[in-house]
């Protein structure tokens, strides 16, 4: 019996061992980047910078926690939001098209398949027209 508990407990402490080795090798949740969400800029290379370059594109700035408008987003973008597929993006898309873009949320809500839910949806990850301070989508 006390060889049992003597391997328990080195194991406990193994374990305590790695849990502190682990958490002191995690990787650190301050921002990657010192600058604003909306400052942040895309290089040629692909690699999102503080300094020159594009603006990121809509699937680079739901990668980023931004925004997407609403009135310029394309329907591969707004297929990427969750429980928006490809057939209710296509809708949208149209549907903002035929209008000559949103001017209120009732107008996305007049879409056939933007329900209550992904009304809510849409409002939280998508703007009405740019905005300079997007804000983060969740």
């Amino acid at each position: 019996m006390a060889g049992r508990t003597a391997a328990l407990a080195a194991a406990v402490l193994g374990l305590m061992g790695v849990g502190a080795v682990a958490r002191l090798r995690w990787p650190d949740s301050a921002p990657a980047l010192d600058c604003a969400p909306e400052a942040v800029r895309i290089r040629p290379d692909g690699v999102a910078t503080c300094g020159e370059g594009l603006p990121p594109s809509g699937a680079q700035a739901l990668a980023l926690g931004r925004r997407l408008d609403l009135n310029t987003a394309t329907p591969e973008e707004l297929a990427l939001l969750p429980g928006v597929g490809p057939a209710l993006a296509r809708r949208i898309v149209e549907a903002r098209e035929d209008s000559g873009g949103f001017k209120s949320w009732d107008d996305v809500d007049a879409v056939p398949g933007v329900g209550a839910a992904k009304l809510q949806t849409l409002r939280a990850a998508t703007l009405l027209g740019a905005s300079p301070d997007a804000g983060p989508v969740w």
